[in-house]
């Protein structure tokens, strides 16, 4: 008799995938909303699943794994809804290789898209429960939060930063916006998924920090491909920038020009320090995965997996392996 072969996360993601596919198309019918979440990696509801997988050691009933999948629709929702807000705020015109919701369809369509998707969502939550329906709208005030401080983080420039003395204390200062604007996100998908395996207790707040820790990493990721495209980040290069070339406490106003000389220049040094904040969490993800409050299974096994695969699949793309 052949011996089983060990679930590879690569087939986990696929199968999880089709699945979740069909769940969307099942539950969303709105053309507009369908065309939003079209091209999506799928990763925030994919990690809910896992957790949720983690937790049943797969043995759910086929009720229970229905409803699993509808919570991940929801996750799918609030992040895609997110996103259209994001791409007004910043003003991103292009958005998963084609123009943004709000250049097609104008700012006012989208905005209300955008609320129309979160309020889809939070229907479905309430047919889950009031825990999953608490969590969906702490979820959001997060991520709104996160949005705002941005917003104030950018408009004052660099000026919260003027006595920042280190790089660790310069990514403290970012990390709190991550933390709220991404990570949030992550960590309530990951708990969310556990609260649909019945979880309750010390495991839901390992998952919820399983998720963030992921959450920061692929923020972190995201933000360093970006960099080493070209793609400035005003309000952290410029005293990264300061810091690295030891020009003391006065921070100057730098163009975008000079800005992209000075990148270029430090560019092995910045990419170290994110390389070392992405290690970190990566790491400290891996180590919660491993609790053994989690019951052991071949799903477990995944959660250690997930982190370093999920982020390697993105820093693929500027040529760098954690």
């Amino acid at each position: 008799m052949t011996k089983a072969q060990p679930l590879s996360l690569d087939k986990f993601i696929e199968s999880s995938k089709v699945d979740l596919e069909q769940k969307l198309t099942d539950m969303i019918t709105d053309k507009k909303i369908t065309s939003i979440l079209e091209g999506g990696k799928r990763l925030r509801p994919l990690l809910a699943y896992l957790s949720f997988k983690a937790c049943t050691q797969g043995k759910e009933k086929h009720d229970q794994y229905q409803k699993a999948l509808e919570g991940a629709v929801v996750i799918e929702l609030a992040h895609a809804a997110s996103l259209v807000h994001d791409d007004i705020i910043d003003n991103d015109m292009e958005r998963r290789g084609k123009p943004s919701f709000f250049v097609t369809e104008g700012i006012r369509s989208a905005i209300l898209t955008g609320h129309k998707m979160l309020l889809a969502g939070f229907n479905i939550t309430l047919k889950h429960g009031k825990e999953i329906a608490k969590l969906y709208l702490e979820s959001w005030n997060e991520i709104v939060n996160g949005e705002i401080d941005e917003v104030t983080f950018n408009k004052k420039d660099i000026k919260n930063l003027k006595k920042a003395g280190t790089k660790s204390q310069i990514f403290k200062a970012y990390e709190k916006i991550i933390d709220l604007k991404t990570a949030a996100l992550f960590s309530s998908a990951c708990k969310a998924g556990a609260i649909e395996a019945d979880m309750t207790g010390d495991i839901l707040k390992l998952f919820a920090s399983y998720g963030r820790e992921i959450g920061l990493a692929y923020q972190l990721a995201d933000d360093l491909v970006d960099l080493v495209k070209g793609e400035m980040i005003d309000s952290v290069i410029i005293p990264l920038l300061n810091r690295l070339e030891n020009k003391g406490t006065k921070i100057k106003a730098l163009k975008k020009k000079d800005i992209r000389k000075e990148f270029v220049k430090n560019k092995d040094k910045i990419k170290e320090v994110y390389v070392t904040e992405i290690k970190k969490h990566i790491r400290k993800a891996e180590e919660i995965g491993k609790s053994d409050i989690i019951p052991t299974s071949e799903y477990k096994n995944l959660l250690t997996d997930a982190p370093t695969y999920i982020i390697n699949k993105m820093l693929k793309e500027i040529d760098i392996a954690i």
